[in-house]
């Protein structure tokens, strides 16, 4: 049987394994699919949104959004690139 990811998750770790910096910034990266909503409170796209795993702050971004967006899986691709944040496969939600 083979195995289809769900979801790549942005660690906020970089290649050398220090936490990233600013502590807040994948709720930074989440906000930037965000909406405001009639109760005027955030909310994550459900394509994009922070979670901690282990202790550790992460995005994670339904594969989905390639096909629906790919200028903005795109965009979180080379910001994953750009900070040498380490990128997993996952079926996490």
């Amino acid at each position: 049987m083979t195995d289809t990811f769900q979801h790549i998750v942005i660690q906020g770790l970089t290649a050398s394994g220090k936490p990233f910096r600013p502590s807040d910034w994948a709720e930074r990266l989440s906000g930037v699919f965000s909406v405001l909503g009639v109760d005027h409170r955030l909310n994550y796209s459900p394509y994009v949104h922070p979670i901690t795993i282990d202790g550790v702050r992460c995005v994670v971004v339904d594969k989905q959004l390639e096909a629906l967006e790919p200028r903005a899986f795109r965009f979180l691709l080379a910001f994953a690139k750009d900070n040498e944040l380490r990128v997993i496969e996952s079926n996490v939600a």
